[in-house]
């Protein structure tokens, strides 16, 4: 896992995170990682979301609420679920995109779940996403519900009958932006199997404010 190297403070002065936070310690795959911002004053945005004018479709930009019940956050909020999840909350940060592109850098603290692990368009089948949610997301099964069963109650609207989801976990879920389909696409099919609106945080802003604001990254 390599972090980003962020060079010394130039003559405007040090960024912080707000007027009164530097960094954050957090915990990625086993090692401590600081989210701090870059110090150079002259840094600008890496090239890979330097781009203004992906084509939509496929790129279009997402709405600012992406469904009633689910709350949009910004840095400040995801930074803020990042800690309360390594204090032990039962969050979990989810960054939804494709290995490639977490291969680049992802967000430190966060768990990467593909969002072709829960869209059906991509592959996935009742089962794989039903094994997501019980083994990453901390949802379980009412009696000895299958995914024969599942498919039959998302059809009746009955899936509140066959998924327990009072342990489940919050997910603040993201990818790479205001123009990325990829979380939205999780989101529409957890919210499809009856994940409560009010579990799911969208880190609409995604790697591309993150990225504009400078702050560090992991990789794998």
């Amino acid at each position: 896992m390599g972090a980003a190297s962020f060079g010394a403070v130039a003559a405007g002065g040090a960024v912080g995170i707000t007027s009164k936070m530097m960094s954050v310690d957090v915990n990625h795959n086993g090692q401590t990682v600081q989210i701090i911002r870059n110090q150079d004053n002259s840094n600008t945005v890496i090239d890979a979301f330097a781009k203004t004018s992906r084509p939509c479709p496929v790129f279009c930009i997402q709405p600012m609420t992406f469904a009633p019940g689910v709350e949009t956050l910004g840095e400040l909020e995801i930074i803020d679920h990042i800690v309360r999840m390594q204090n032990g909350e039962n969050i979990l940060v989810v960054d939804s995109r494709t290995p490639d592109w977490v291969e680049r850098g992802t967000i430190p603290g966060a768990v990467n779940v593909p969002f072709t692990k829960l869209t059906v368009s991509k592959g996935a089948t009742t089962e794989i996403i039903m094994q997501v949610m019980i083994d990453q997301f901390g949802v379980k099964l009412v009696g000895d519900a299958d995914d024969f069963t599942v498919d039959e109650a998302i059809v009746a609207g009955t899936v509140s009958e066959v998924f327990d989801y009072s342990d489940a976990k919050t997910l603040a879920l993201f990818c790479n932006g205001m123009w990325c389909g990829q979380s939205p696409a999780s989101m529409a099919t957890l919210l499809k199997y009856g994940y409560p609106a009010e579990k799911i945080k969208w880190f609409r802003g995604g790697m591309q404010t993150w990225e504009i604001l400078g702050f560090s990254t992991v990789k794998p």
